[in-house]
């Protein structure tokens, strides 16, 4: 085989030759904040390479996959389950992972309706790019807070905050699959004229040389998923809204979690609309679960956005996620990928000497000292009510949904809301979103008494009511606080458990799991399974499809780690999603 030919230091010197010698790092201290999760997961590499084009993308995917080495894709690595990085050092060969984040063009095409996103692409800086034009993407502030990639959640079909939008989606994507001869292939499904050989075009690509005679819009692929609008309006469906194991929303790119190397999607963008934040806070379930089936089902249009805190989740964010609020309010999303950068090194220099969360502590120790920085009448609806509910509307359903809050609290003694001004508005849903990070410096900060946390993400059942998680008292002893928080009107929370010393997270996880089957919910809803979560059939065979070698990413979904897959997924026939499509490269 190839792999008998090329040794690691032959492969190293071709690598170096394609993107220069500062662009292929091998030593511990250089590739850390590569190859160790944000959250979760961590592994030996032979190399990170950086290529700064598409060609060279091509290059280094083309020496590794002759080399029969592993090949790990990876964008910003923001992920929280460990999906873009190794999982360990179990593996049967090297790994090569591929970091894209100095290719991170944006085109806009189609007078701004869709985008050609490249490899390195930020939702930040796709946010940015469309603002001029009054458009936004299909997320905003929620990954885009701590810059992660839009391939990325392709790639993951991760959800988000708003509504109307539904999961990540395109069935427009430009990408290399290993076939099952090993033969290596670039396959052009963007409808886009690039021309014939991969080295065409990559570099016409990366150029913008094409013109709009070359975008064809008839060519029967979405851009985004349009019928989840449909799909969470209906409120008394026995079945969850989104999922990331959803055959249906499983198409070559989409869901394909690195199991193909991406070098480009194209993506639908979506009129920014002006909008109107009411913040309800409630001591009865009952009353969201009412103001949600509501704000589904009767305002004219789909609401934009309605996110859930529980009490305990806002106070740990307004403690322990204060700098990232105020990092993200001060100088906003674009420094955030930044600030992780410069927090991994500092990490790195001190857990070599053994000390391990000190860029945590010190940071924790200066926030502490701060004053507030959540709005007045937060703090006053914090106070009084223990779940928080925050629902943006587009302002020409404003009227509609004032005068239903108006008339349904009018009478009630156990919630009540508030309409906010501009400042409120954005400062509660930020608020929102440095949540997702708290749990991780709390553990950080109290080492002594947290074991580590363990986070799910789960989708319950649309005409769920019970949404409320009741724990057996058992399982409450072994957990020092619960977070919960999340999209509320697809009915996917966050569910973070700060786990005592002592206690073991996975087989925690794994009586979380019990439990959530019993209440026929899916998980995971929208950060993909990474390697935390098992792969169900249908998954694991779409994977084995996409790559029947297991180049790429293998293990992903707690699945074979082992070239052609050894003995895992017999019966992955069984996927039943959407069928990939046998192409070339110049299609």
């Amino acid at each position: 085989m190839a792999a008998a030919r090329v040794s690691a230091d032959q492969l190293l010197a071709q690598l170096r030759g394609f993107v220069g010698q500062r662009h292929v790092l091998t030593d511990e201290q250089s590739t850390r904040r590569f190859r160790k999760g944000h959250r979760t997961g961590e592994g030996e590499v032979l190399a990170v390479v950086q290529p700064g084009s598409l060609l060279e993308q091509w290059q280094v995917l083309q020496a590794a996959v002759a080399a029969d080495r592993i090949v790990i894709m990876q964008a910003a690595n923001t992920g929280l389950t460990g999906g873009s990085t190794p999982d360990g050092n179990a593996y049967d060969r090297e790994i090569v992972l591929i970091s894209t984040l100095r290719i991170p063009g944006v085109q806009v095409i189609n007078e701004g309706e869709q985008v050609v996103c490249l490899p390195g692409a930020t939702l930040d800086r796709l946010e940015q790019t469309l603002a001029p034009l009054n458009r936004e993407p299909h997320s905003v502030i929620g990954s885009s807070c701590i810059g992660a990639s839009v391939l990325g959640g392709i790639c993951n079909n991760s959800g988000g905050a708003l509504v109307r939008r539904g999961p990540a989606y395109t069935q427009l994507a430009l990408y290399a699959q290993v076939r099952a001869d090993g033969t290596l292939e670039l396959i052009n499904h963007l409808g886009i004229d690039l021309g014939e050989t991969p080295e065409e075009i990559l570099t016409r690509l990366q150029n913008g040389q094409y013109t709009a005679a070359d975008v064809h819009n008839d060519t029967g692929r979405a851009a985004s998923d349009a019928r989840y609008g449909d799909d969470v309006r209906q409120v008394d469906a026995d079945s969850p809204a989104r999922f990331n194991a959803d055959p249906s929303r499983l198409f070559e790119a989409s869901g394909s979690a690195g199991k193909l190397c991406l070098f480009a999607v194209r993506l639908d963008t979506f009129p920014k609309e002006p909008s109107t934040v009411f913040y309800i806070g409630s001591n009865n379930p009952d009353d969201l679960t009412e103001v949600r089936r509501f704000m589904l089902t009767s305002l004219p249009r789909l609401p934009i956005a309605g996110e859930y805190i529980h009490r305990t989740a806002y106070d740990i964010g307004e403690k322990y996620g204060k700098d990232t609020f105020l990092l993200i309010d001060r100088f906003g999303t674009a420094k955030v990928p930044k600030a992780f950068a410069m927090k991994s090194r500092v990490d790195g220099f001190f857990e070599r000497l053994g000390l391990r969360g000190v860029s945590d502590r010190v940071v924790q120790a200066v926030t502490d000292k701060m004053p507030s920085h959540l709005p007045a009448r937060m703090q006053e609806w914090r106070d009084r009510f223990e779940h928080h509910l925050l629902v943006r509307v587009s302002n020409d359903t404003a009227e509609v949904a004032r005068e239903f809050l108006k008339n349904f609290f009018a009478s009630s003694t156990s919630g009540a809301f508030f309409e906010c001004d501009a400042e409120e508005g954005r400062k509660a849903f930020l608020h929102r979103f440095a949540i997702a990070g708290a749990a991780i410096r709390y553990r950080e900060a109290h080492q002594k008494q947290v074991q580590d946390i363990l986070a799910l993400d789960v989708a319950l059942r649309r005409n769920d009511r019970d949404w409320v998680e009741q724990l057996p008292v058992e399982m409450e002893n072994d957990i020092i606080h619960k977070l919960y928080y999340g999209h509320f009107f697809c009915h996917v929370f966050h569910q973070d458990y700060i786990v005592k010393k002592g206690v073991d997270p996975i087989e925690m996880e794994h009586r979380m799991w019990k439990l959530l089957d019993a209440r026929r919910a899916e998980y995971p809803a929208e950060h993909n399974v990474g390697h935390l979560y098992v792969a169900k059939p249908s998954l694991a065979g779409f994977y084995q499809q996409l790559d029947p070698t297991n180049t790429f990413n293998p293990g992903i979904g707690q699945t074979s780690k082992a070239r052609n897959w050894g003995d895992c997924c017999e019966g992955s026939g069984q996927w039943n999603g959407y069928r990939e499509e046998s192409s070339g490269a110049s299609q």
